[in-house]
């Protein structure tokens, strides 16, 4: 939104926009990758938990929603060896915040559950993130907030779409 007196600026050609959102990706990498919120969370609501163990729960969640959780879903998700994962689902199953259950599909199979503990921690996680988040946007109106959702949520899916193809057999064959 410019007023009349304001001068607008000549568009900028796609490719540099492509640059300037690899740029900013890369920023936002960084913050990620210190586990800014993961961290100010685990120190705000202790449990005697760490990151790899938020997300596993993280991981457990999402992916309760659609499929059963089992020990190869979460390493094939997490693109570790399946005995680490095993380990820190033994760790969690400890600590009260994951169960194991039998598969009602086929019995043989063990699945990974979230417990009620398990949910209450990742709840109050959330709401860690909630706030950061909600703090750092705080001073955007709602059609900016509205926009930015609905485009983030449209980038980062296609961008999901683009990995999945990508990591595919066939990929790298053509075929």
């Amino acid at each position: 939104m410019t007023s009349e007196t304001e001068t607008k600026s000549p568009p900028r050609k796609r490719d540099e926009e492509i640059i300037r959102i690899a740029g900013t990706m890369g920023r936002m990498r960084l913050l990620i990758g210190r586990r800014y919120i993961g961290r100010l969370a685990i120190s705000r609501v202790g449990a005697g938990l760490e990151l790899s163990h938020l997300d596993m729960l993280s991981l457990v969640r999402r992916l309760s929603r659609s499929q059963e959780v089992t020990v190869g879903a979460l390493a094939e998700q997490m693109r570790l060896d399946h005995s680490r994962v095993s380990r820190v689902v033994a760790d969690l199953v400890k600590r009260g915040v994951l169960r194991r259950e039998a598969s009602q599909e086929d019995a043989r199979r063990t699945l990974v559950a979230l417990t009620a503990e398990g949910v209450a921690w990742l709840d109050r996680m959330n709401e860690v993130k909630h706030e950061v988040i909600g703090q750092v946007l705080s001073d955007w109106n709602q059609e900016d907030l509205e926009a930015f959702s609905d485009l983030y949520e449209r980038f980062v899916e296609r961008f999901e779409r683009h990995a999945v193809a990508s990591d595919s057999p066939n990929a790298a064959t053509g075929g």
